[in-house]
């Protein structure tokens, strides 16, 4: 069965490219979109987890950048019983030379050893520190420009965040009098096995305006990533009907012109089932073999993306092999769902009118 579907394939050989083609375009924007948005969300998460158990920010705020919580809480925060380190952050973003938005940290000191350097040193007043690929699209090297107050660098660092690696950083203090901000977020640190639950009520106590969570609760419930994911899910369900609806197109003339094919089939007795198994096995092998290419094609595509200066690092993607699967299952759908309809119609026509060449 499997040689009968490969000789139909290349006896047809147009229709087959065309159906590859469409299947390939709509899965490698399907892998694309989910990749680059799971990209982003990883990226933001793990800048986030990686100097935090709990994180607080101004309560009922829809996003970070709007959050606007009183630095002078981490000096509480730091006599609760758990703590270890608490430290704040400010989040903006800023136009720097021909660059039309860079992302700006304002950290306290005690984060500064989460940039690993590079060369020079951490920020003092009025100094900054430039992530690796901003430094190297700079074409001054000495001095940037945030706003309308200028910085000398002090440094140059580089992260594998493409979020911090295509940033800039400097003291709290410089970046509150930029953003008019005391800080976006205080990140908390706390001792192995603390009952965090019991310590973010404490830290709620503190003051009215705040809200608490551990980070892995912000990350689950953070609005901005609910959206994102949403906008990707709704673009490659979109996709999906699209190249759908092109398999079922080209599949419809190509099966109309195999009539006399099926024809004779039905006179020898072949059953319906049997031909209409054999035409999606057909569009199976054509949906492996485009979740195969897809999968290639996305792998490069993403690297290029990924190591382009042109994005400088704040647009990445993952393929996890969750996802992969997702779409491999997708391509198999695809391929299926748009050869079957045209193949019940055809074999179900009376083998005479087939033979006859009547439209079907």
């Amino acid at each position: 069965m499997l040689i009968y579907a490969l000789k139909a394939l290349k006896a047809n050989r147009l229709k087959t490219i065309l159906i590859l083609i469409s299947l390939i375009f709509s899965i490698s924007s399907i892998f694309l979109i989910s990749s680059i948005s799971n990209g982003i969300i990883s990226m933001y998460s793990n800048l986030l987890k990686s100097d935090g158990d709990i994180i607080i920010t101004q309560a009922k705020i829809s996003d970070t950048f709007f959050s606007n919580v009183d630095i002078k809480l981490l000096e509480k925060i730091d006599k609760l019983k758990g703590v270890t380190k608490a430290s704040a952050i400010i989040v903006g973003a800023s136009p720097v030379e021909s660059l039309p938005i860079v992302a700006v940290y304002g950290v306290t000191k005690n984060r500064f050893l989460n940039y690993h350097l590079e060369k020079g040193s951490y920020p003092e007043i009025k100094e900054v520190l430039v992530g690796n690929s901003i430094y190297n699209s700079l074409k001054n090297k000495n001095t940037i420009q945030i706003a309308d107050k200028t910085f000398t660098i002090s440094g140059v660092f580089k992260s594998d965040i493409g979020f911090e690696n295509g940033g800039v950083v400097l003291n709290i203090k410089d970046a509150s009098s930029i953003f008019n901000k005391s800080a976006s977020m205080l990140m908390v640190n706390t001792n192995f096995g603390g009952n965090i639950n019991n310590l973010t009520k404490e830290i709620e106590s503190l003051n009215p305006d705040i809200e608490a969570k551990s980070t892995q609760n912000f990350v689950d419930n953070y609005n901005q990533f609910k959206i994102i994911k949403t906008s990707s899910n709704l673009i490659g369900f979109i996709s999906f009907f699209l190249g759908l609806l092109g398999i079922v197109s080209i599949m419809t003339i190509t099966i109309n012109q195999r009539k006399s094919e099926f024809g004779i089939k039905r006179a020898l007795g072949i059953s319906t089932k049997k031909i209409v198994f054999q035409t999606i096995l057909e569009s199976s092998i054509l949906g492996v073999f485009a979740f195969i290419s897809s999968l290639i094609i996305s792998n490069i595509a993403l690297y290029f993306i990924k190591n382009s200066e042109l994005f400088h690092g704040y647009v990445n993607g993952e393929i996890s092999s969750t996802l992969a699967f997702y779409l491999f299952i997708c391509s198999l759908l695809m391929a299926v769902l748009g050869s079957i309809i045209p193949a019940i119609n055809a074999s179900k026509t009376d083998p005479i009118i087939l033979i006859q060449g009547d439209k079907i």
